[in-house]
């Protein structure tokens, strides 16, 4: 904590003196806070939100250099990669895979490549953790998914929205995704995709939208164990931990992304509105045998 307030202040080129002044607290204050002698309260760090609001102050930017600041310290052997966890209300006991049956890839235990997309998922609740952990990848049966209309059906498959193809070739198909692989890799359909998927499956799009829009948003990737084989190659390398001011940004970028994505995705989908199948199409010629 005492690390972002100094960044912060050094990003206004203000004096500790001058902070205090727009903070109405004292100058030894400031002092403190940046030692790490003190650490400030919930009320004060808003204040300091507010501050950097403001001024522009790129914090967002910053929580994501100090987790990789955090990340890049770690010493690992060379055959573990560095990912990213959010839990909700924090790990407890052996890693498993026992997320939610309707997640993207189904029930595993989900780890990401860049930190900002896990932060902004859990940065809502109370009791919620963030990760950096790191899995051995060899000896894992591994699939990964492009990020094409293969990993819309995927995740269409995990969430429910073909069972009305299950007699077919193209249900089994991807039902054998999961069923046969340890780990499977493939793009986060983070806060500002989910609207473009669910448009989607409700027929608004067409799978050519679904994919430029996959194209275009730049997702990050998402590491899922799905098997214990795979979790237990999985280890928790550090937890760090979020202040209510780190948090509070975080809340802040997670609703603005969403709406850039909102925004981007239509201007997109306008595009390409004619071109391409809708979901329902897809599943009809699944049911006639033509995919």
């Amino acid at each position: 904590m005492n690390e972002i307030i100094k960044q912060i202040r050094e990003y206004t080129k203000l004096s500790q003196a001058e902070m205090a002044d727009e903070l109405g607290v004292t100058f030894a204050t400031i002092n403190r806070w940046e030692n790490g002698h003190a650490m400030p309260n919930n009320l004060a760090q808003m204040k300091v939100y507010d501050f950097c609001v403001r001024h522009s102050v790129p914090l967002y930017e910053m929580i994501i250099q100090k987790v990789k600041k955090a990340a890049a310290a770690i010493e690992l052997e060379t055959d573990r990669i560095v990912l990213y966890h959010g839990s909700k209300e924090g790990l407890k006991g052996k890693i498993a895979p026992i997320s939610r049956s309707r997640c993207d890839f189904g029930q595993g235990f989900y780890m990401g490549t860049e930190p900002g997309q896990p932060l902004t998922l859990v940065c809502d609740f109370a009791k919620s953790r963030f990760y950096i952990v790191s899995i051995k990848i060899g000896g894992l049966a591994t699939v990964e998914v492009p990020a094409d209309i293969e990993w819309a059906m995927l995740v269409a498959y995990h969430r429910g929205r073909m069972e009305k193809i299950k007699s077919t070739a193209l249900y089994q198909k991807y039902k054998n995704y999961s069923e046969s692989r340890d780990l499977i890799i493939g793009s986060i359909a983070n806060d500002r995709m989910f609207f473009v998927i669910d448009n989607f499956f409700q027929e608004l799009i067409t799978d050519q939208a679904l994919v430029n829009s996959l194209s275009a948003l730049q997702l990050g990737k998402q590491y899922v164990a799905k098997t214990q084989k795979a979790c237990d190659a999985v280890r928790v390398e550090r937890e760090v931990e979020l202040s209510p001011l780190e948090r509070k940004c975080l809340q802040a970028v997670s609703e603005e992304n969403r709406a850039k994505g909102i925004s981007m995705a239509n201007d997109i989908c306008k595009n390409y509105r004619r071109e391409g199948r809708f979901f329902d199409e897809i599943l009809e010629a699944a049911l006639r045998g033509d995919v």
